[in-house]
């Protein structure tokens, strides 16, 4: 593996060497394989000429990860079969009175379910809510116990974790359906076949700054005043245990020439570098302008909330005296109209505002309903027309469709001019430990943070 696994994922793999000691396998998983089944890469009509699938268990990454066999998009026998080929797999799949097991991490799945069994009736669909921790554990255990009730699951890669350590591991199958694939940036389909993408924003409120958002830069939001005051008091979830902010900050030690020329291009002046990266147990780069900016953030004073409508309503309840700038997800703007809070996202930093983050749909290798699960991800990814209605449920203010036929004018901007990049999954994976490392330190010795 790349990375090493998470600690969740080291005890799942506990568990199962203590069901393994109990007799819980089974005759298509050995004893003590890790590596599930390959059985949902072929449909059953398969034939000699289906593409074999790929080693689910590499001896070691490539070197380059487009080199990868399982760098998108894959295109097999599956990505040309249309619904209606599918859905008479699926009912065959079904026949015995099984239902459909998708592992979800967003609660608007569960509005999917009713539509999908009205479109394609004889599928019966189990749609769980969990954490994403929960769905990849439970995609571990099942799958090393040979027992694997999910059929699809939902998960979001930010930092190249579940790329690296369970997609390349073999826990999933990333399913490209041609045509639609066909309809999404090629970027997007690196990493996996998306649902839809999102990204982080500073918020602002707007009564105190009427004339437009007060900051144009990253660099600008840890500005001090003349007495060394900060200019913004700041509220954010603890970067170091979130994966998605500490991605964005790691993606700023990946593109340091951008956050350095960000800087000099603000101020007119070059960046004096003040971080100290000895004393680890790792090479600390010299003089990298986004290890420069994560010291100086880490060092201000910040108030730590867990919640992301509190978050925005510390910005809402802010003045033009005492200003407020918070870190969370674009979807909290909803609170602007269902609360009436005084808010509006900060867009177009530099050197980036954010990261596109993609929400991506797997079938479980060695799944059940092979066929079923790739018929839903195809109706919920919008279908063949994009009119499916499987994308409703996810079409919100701070979510935006990965279609180029799909509008998505539900936000202000687009993705692209809100001033969002893609995200290089490989490059942030290389150096998430080593930047959570630092974040940890430097927050420790800072005598500044609050919450």
């Amino acid at each position: 593996m790349k990375k090493s696994k998470l600690l969740a994922l080291l005890l799942a793999l506990a568990m199962i060497l203590s069901l393994a000691a109990c007799g819980g396998g089974n005759n298509d998983t050995p004893a003590n394989n890790n590596t599930p089944s390959q059985s949902s890469n072929t449909p059953s009509n398969n034939n000699a000429d289906t593409p074999a699938a790929p080693d689910a268990t590499p001896d070691e990454p490539s070197k380059n990860v487009e080199d990868s066999a399982f760098f998108g998009p894959i295109y097999d026998e599956w990505s040309d079969m249309t619904d209606e080929e599918l859905y008479q797999m699926a009912l065959q799949e079904v026949a015995d009175g099984s239902e459909i097991n998708i592992y979800a991490t967003s609660s608007k799945m569960q509005k999917a379910e009713e539509k999908f069994e009205e479109a394609y009736p004889g599928l019966d669909l189990t749609i769980m809510d969990l954490d994403q921790d929960e769905v990849l554990e439970k995609c571990v255990l099942e799958a090393n116990s040979g027992n694997i009730y999910g059929d699809v699951l939902q998960a979001k890669d930010v930092n190249g974790d579940v790329f690296f350590n369970y997609y390349e591991e073999g826990y999933m199958s990333a399913f490209y359906p041609r045509d639609i694939s066909e309809k999404i940036d090629p970027m997007l389909l690196r990493y996996g076949y998306p649902l839809y993408a999102s990204q982080s924003f500073w918020y602002y409120n707007t009564e105190a700054f009427p004339e437009g958002q007060p900051v144009s830069s990253w660099w600008q939001i840890i500005e001090r005043n003349e007495d060394g005051s900060q200019k913004y008091r700041l509220f954010t979830k603890e970067i170091g245990t979130e994966t998605a902010y500490l991605s964005l900050f790691a993606s700023f030690v990946v593109n340091a020439d951008q956050m350095e020329k960000a800087y000099e291009d603000l101020y007119g002046e070059p960046l004096e570098y003040t971080y100290d990266g000895s004393g680890f147990d790792f090479d600390v780069p010299e003089n990298n302008a986004g290890l420069e900016y994560m010291w100086r953030f880490s060092q201000m004073k910040m108030t730590f909330i867990g919640d992301g409508d509190e978050l925005v309503l510390a910005v809402h309840n802010s003045t033009a005296d005492d200003p407020a700038l918070a870190l969370a997800s674009g979807g909290k703007i909803g609170n602007r109209d269902e609360s009436g809070y005084n808010i509006a996202w900060l867009t177009n930093l530099t050197p980036y505002t954010g990261l596109e983050n993609c929400e991506y749909m797997y079938v479980v290798e060695g799944c059940k309903h092979p066929a079923a699960a790739r018929l839903f991800i195809r109706w919920v990814t919008g279908g063949a027309d994009g009119d499916s209605g499987g994308l409703k449920p996810f079409s919100k203010e701070g979510n935006w469709p990965v279609r180029d036929d799909v509008e998505g004018d539900w936000n202000p901007v687009s993705l692209a001019d809100s001033g969002a990049v893609g995200g290089d999954l490989a490059a942030i994976n290389d150096v998430f430990l080593d930047t959570q490392d630092l974040w940890i330190y430097w927050l420790s010795i800072s005598p500044n943070t609050v919450g």
